[in-house]
């Protein structure tokens, strides 16, 4: 089985300390972390809720697509969009929720169908499955 890795260097306190964030695995970039710029504007830095963002969206993008090729439907494209939302609780932050925005062109499948469909990529998305705690809310449907 596959597993990924990434690691963070941190320096100083929460509020003036800032962090890198290497995705070990891939090799594909370093990013910045602070945590005034997690809860504010992100002014060039990205944080663990856009990272979970980026998670959610692109594993349900291909989970949906093979859940669609089980059917024997071939999507043209699945665009997909994940906005996390964090907000204060209990002296620490808390993720209150997922909104995901997914539109896609699929030949040979009605509406009420892909809603299925879709429901089915997010129930079983690994992603989804790994959040399970957290109240995930789909708009999906198809567009030309």
């Amino acid at each position: 089985m596959a597993s990924r890795d990434s690691t963070t260097h941190w320096t100083g306190g929460l509020n003036s300390g800032k962090g890198t964030v290497t995705l070990d695995s891939s090799n594909s970039g370093q990013f910045e972390v602070t945590f005034p710029r997690r809860i504010g504007e992100p002014e060039g830095t990205t944080s663990p809720e856009e990272l979970i963002a980026a998670a959610q969206s692109s594993c349900l993008a291909m989970n949906l697509a093979g859940v669609l090729e089980k059917e024997g439907l071939s999507p043209r494209t699945i665009d997909v969009s994940a906005e996390v939302t964090v907000t204060p609780s209990g002296g620490g932050l808390t993720i209150t929720g997922i909104d995901i925005t997914l539109r896609a062109a699929v030949d040979g499948v009605d509406e009420q169908k892909f809603q299925e469909l879709a429901g089915t990529a997010k129930e079983t998305c690994p992603v989804s499955r790994a959040l399970a705690g957290t109240m995930i809310n789909l708009d999906a449907s198809l567009s030309d």
